[in-house]
């Protein structure tokens, strides 16, 4: 039986982010076999992160799985090897299942699931799963040197928002 996980999302402060990817750095040491940096650098096939640095203008945004409440690659994935088990869990991913047709990659709308060019199947964020069932952080997140990557409770975020729009209408 499965340890209930925190549940939440991984709210990103586009702001505090300097573009240093130690969040793929941590997210590929995480999905390594070993687990050590001194060891992962030598392991083939090499680690791969499930989280993306993209640079927009002058700022940096990390992009990973939004974990989409009607998540369309899970509707399109033909082999059932996408699941959503509950309307706040994770998408998650069964590999084994995978048969590489890449339509997932296809419709997702944030363009964060790819291809493992050596399995032959895609990768995407888990949240670090096995991590939160230990009541530990993502990797991602743990690793962030600024906190632009926070893993927040839904019920913390709503507020949050509203407090910093209500402010920016205030001060303007």
């Amino acid at each position: 039986m499965r340890k209930k996980i925190m549940k939440g999302v991984i709210v990103v402060d586009v702001e505090k982010c300097l573009g240093c990817k130690s969040c793929q750095l941590q997210c590929a040491l995480e999905h390594s076999r070993s687990k050590s940096l001194h060891e992962a650098i030598y392991e083939y096939p090499a680690p791969q992160w499930r989280i993306t640095v993209e640079a927009v203008d002058n700022l940096a945004a990390p992009l990973q799985c939004r974990h989409c409440e009607d998540a369309p690659c899970v509707q399109v994935c033909p082999s059932q090897a996408l699941s959503k088990p509950a309307a706040d869990a994770p998408v998650l991913l069964d590999g084994e299942r995978c048969i590489g047709c890449s339509l997932c990659v296809t419709v997702c709308p944030f363009g964060v699931i790819a291809m493992d060019g050596v399995a032959g199947a895609v990768i995407k964020c888990d949240f670090c799963l096995a991590r939160l069932e230990e009541d530990r952080l993502p990797a991602c997140v743990e690793g962030c040197p600024t906190n632009a990557l926070q893993f927040k409770r839904l019920e913390e975020v709503a507020p949050e928002k509203r407090k910093k729009y209500l402010t920016g209408i205030v001060l303007d």
